[in-house]
């Protein structure tokens, strides 16, 4: 068997769902700076003792493997990073810093080869940081993978800072990478009579989604828009419309597409009403934003075609309202130009997570 294959002889290469991508392009960019950085954590290895964070290295390299993954198919949903992987590096960071005295100045790397190599290898996340902001900009990108890169940089800075204090002697020998224990004790949680929820009978095959909405719907979390949140949030974007000189058909739709709310304003086109509709089911439909979905529709894209489908639009100013990976709405703005609606439907996607305090 060849090592070789010529597949990229012309300076192209495969994405799972698009063909022939140029190597110039912003993914594979950003898929290369992310395997440089792995490799650099690879030559770490070789050169750290701690078994602890060798330990949280080897897990760091397989995230960075499925954030690979993620840049590969993007709406595969196993390959987004959950919020766990970024908190235990902010617990990392935290107990490396109650183990020296942190110096405030300006740090000038190379106080050791190992620090040297991991400021090294920070440098490189840094830059894969960018160019995920890069993609994200062009292609959308999962939010957790932007958290978990930020915060990456973040924990090879302190544990470069870390390494050198170890090396001076300066880290609290007796206290030195303790091993995480446990701080919080779960009582068993009895079961709760689900079919008694509300005081309907619940079908045994509706049990698991049953107890989800009930759970959520106690401690104030919401899997989906109402009429009554509807109705302000297309007063809020009225009111934004309205400070921008802009006169639009405002549509609200459940994660299902269906419509619960519509709203023109006055001076806006007939037409708009119904492109407001369609944006707003087309941004929960592909779960994406319809500007986004623009460019995935060109010729040689992976959704090229999909205008054609009744009821989908590629023209931006749908945007999906989003409670981390669970869709819970849509927006649908129409009456400017792509850019100006979609502009007003984020808006009132942030303005909504911001007020019901889902981020």
């Amino acid at each position: 068997m060849d090592l070789y294959t010529k597949n990229g002889d012309k300076g192209t290469t495969d994405l799972f769902r698009t063909k022939n991508v140029s190597k110039s392009d912003d993914r594979i960019q950003l898929v290369g700076a992310i395997e440089e950085l792995n490799s650099h954590l690879g030559l770490l290895k070789t050169m750290m003792e701690n078994k602890e964070i060798l330990h949280t290295l080897e897990k760091i390299q397989a995230t960075l493997e499925t954030v690979m993954a993620g840049v590969n198919d993007p709406y595969n949903r196993e390959y987004h990073i959950g919020d766990d992987k970024t908190e235990l590096l902010e617990a990392e960071i935290g107990k490396m810093e109650t183990l020296f005295d942190s110096n405030e100045k300006f740090v000038l790397p190379g106080g050791s080869s190992l620090s040297a190599g991991i400021d090294l290898a920070r440098s490189v996340a840094r830059r894969a940081e960018r160019a995920l902001a890069a993609v994200s900009v062009k292609f959308g990108a999962d939010t957790g993978t932007k958290k978990y890169m930020n915060r990456l940089s973040d924990y090879l800075y302190a544990l470069a800072r870390y390494v050198d204090a170890d090396e001076k002697g300066k880290v609290k020998k007796e206290t030195k990478m303790p091993v995480p224990q446990p701080t919080v004790s779960v009582e068993p949680i009895t079961p709760v009579p689900i079919q008694h929820i509300d005081g309907h009978q619940i079908p045994e095959e509706q049990l698991s989604e049953a107890l989800i909405r009930e759970v959520m719907k106690r401690v104030g979390m919401q899997t989906r828009i109402n009429l009554e949140n509807a109705k302000q949030l297309i007063d809020n974007i009225e009111k934004e419309a309205e400070r921008r000189g802009a006169k639009a058909v405002i549509a609200i739709c459940t994660p299902e597409g269906n419509p619960v709310a519509v709203h023109a304003m006055d001076g806006a086109f007939l037409v708009s009403f119904e492109a407001a509709m369609k944006k707003a089911y087309t941004s929960v439909a592909v779960q994406m934003p319809t500007i986004e979905l623009a460019k995935m529709a060109q010729p040689g894209e992976t959704f090229y075609g999909v205008d054609k489908l009744k009821d989908v639009v590629t023209f931006g100013g749908g945007v999906p309202i989003k409670d981390g990976n669970r869709i819970i709405g849509g927006i649908g703005v129409s009456g400017g130009t792509g850019e100006e609606d979609h502009a007003l439907a984020q808006y009132g996607a942030s303005l909504y997570l911001l007020n019901h305090k889902i981020m």
